[in-house]
């Protein structure tokens, strides 16, 4: 799954936008996480930074080369032990149960498949673990959803297929799991990011019964 125009693009430009505030939404997400962590989309590692000294253990899953490699290097630097591995989200390479935690970040909206994704995270996580989540989402305004529809015909194929509309908290639902918090608020750092301001941070968790 290679995106190279895309890749090096949102290399430079995410970097930028740690500095106009992803880095303390990262922080957020990522606050109180334990265990052994499976994060999903990795893109170039810019979590890796944030995982608290609780964490025992990240596995990263990344498809596209050029960011799985910026990745490796981040993962040299992380303050806990990072594994960076290829692999795609709805067919992951672990058994069941083998994580306390998955963990979404900026990648549901490019998924083929969102709920089958997040059903694969349900698959690997134990039966009362968790998953943190931090996308941006369908916007709660008639008028930016849509835009956001009207331009999710073309946005995909500049965006290394990335929707705008997607409704990504409704998809953690329908996958099975239960949202046990969840913050929505818009982030414009530019005018360019307009169409994917809405986002929100959330935690669910796998039902204990499961």
């Amino acid at each position: 799954m290679s995106h190279p125009i895309f890749a090096r693009l949102y290399g430079r430009l995410s970097v930028d936008a740690e500095r106009h505030g992803v880095a303390e939404h990262r922080r957020e997400l990522l606050d109180g996480v334990a265990g052994r962590v499976i994060e999903i989309g990795a893109g170039n590692g810019l979590n890796f930074a944030h995982y608290p000294p609780t964490v025992d253990e990240v596995i990263a899953v990344e498809p596209e080369p050029y960011l799985r490699g910026l990745a490796v290097e981040a993962a040299s630097d992380a303050p806990v032990a990072v594994s960076v591995i290829d692999g795609v989200a709805d067919e992951l390479p672990f058994a069941d149960g083998s994580f306390d935690v998955a963990v979404f970040s900026l990648v549901l909206c490019s998924v083929p498949d969102p709920v089958h994704a997040l059903r694969e995270a349900r698959r690997v996580v134990r039966p009362g673990c968790e998953l943190r989540f931090y996308e941006h989402v369908r916007a709660e305004t008639d008028g930016l959803r849509r835009f956001q529809r009207a331009i999710d015909v073309a946005w995909p194929w500049f965006g290394g297929g990335c929707h705008t509309s997607r409704d990504s908290e409704a998809a953690v639902a329908e996958a099975g799991f239960v949202i046990d918090r969840s913050r929505r608020f818009r982030f414009e750092p530019s005018f360019v990011a307009k169409p994917v301001a809405p986002h929100v941070i959330g935690v669910a968790h796998r039902p204990a019964t499961d």
